[in-house]
C-alpha cells in the first residue's frame, strides 16, 4: 500500500495501471500453475469443479506470451511491478513466518489490525460489540 501511495503521488495513473496489470497477470499465471501442480501431485482430493487439463495449459500458453511480451516491451514497468510484489516479503516474514515474536511486536500488530478494522468497518475487534448487544 505504501509503495502504491508513493507511486500515485509521484507518477501518473496510466503507469500505475500498467504496474497493477503486470502484477495481476503474474498472479493469475501462478494460480493456474498451482492448479496444475495440485492436479498432478494430489489427484485424489475433492474438487467441486474439475475441468479438462487442456484448458489451464492453453491459458498458460497465452499467459506466457503476454508475460514475455510485457517483459520485452516494458521491462522497467515489469521491474517496478516485481518490486511492488516483493515489498510484501518483509511483511510476510514479520507477521506470519516469525512465530516467537516479542510481546511488544504482537501488541503492535494487534493494535494496527484493530485500527484497520475500525477504519474500514470490517470486523469488530475482540472485546467489541457482539451480536447479543
Amino acid at each position: 500500500c505504501l509503495a502504491t501511495l508513493i507511486i500515485m503521488l509521484v507518477g501518473d495513473t496510466y503507469t500505475l495501471i500498467n504496474y497493477v496489470s503486470f502484477i495481476n497477470y503474474l498472479c493469475y499465471g501462478v494460480t493456474i500453475i498451482g492448479l496444475i501442480v495440485l492436479r498432478w501431485k494430489k489427484p485424489k482430493i475433492f474438487r467441486p469443479i474439475k475441468v479438462n487439463l487442456l484448458i489451464p495449459i492453453t491459458y498458460l500458453a497465452f499467459w506466457a506470451f503476454l508475460l514475455i511480451f510485457s517483459l520485452y516491451s516494458e521491462p522497467v514497468v515489469c521491474g517496478v511491478g516485481l518490486i511492488i510484489i516483493l515489498t510484501g516479503v518483509p511483511v510476510f516474514f514479520l507477521g506470519v513466518y516469525w512465530r516467537n515474536k516479542p510481546k511488544c511486536v504482537n501488541r503492535l500488530i494487534e493494535s494496527v489490525t484493530c485500527w484497520g478494522q475500525k477504519l474500514c468497518f470490517v470486523v469488530y475487534p475482540q472485546g467489541g460489540i457482539t451480536e447479543e448487544e
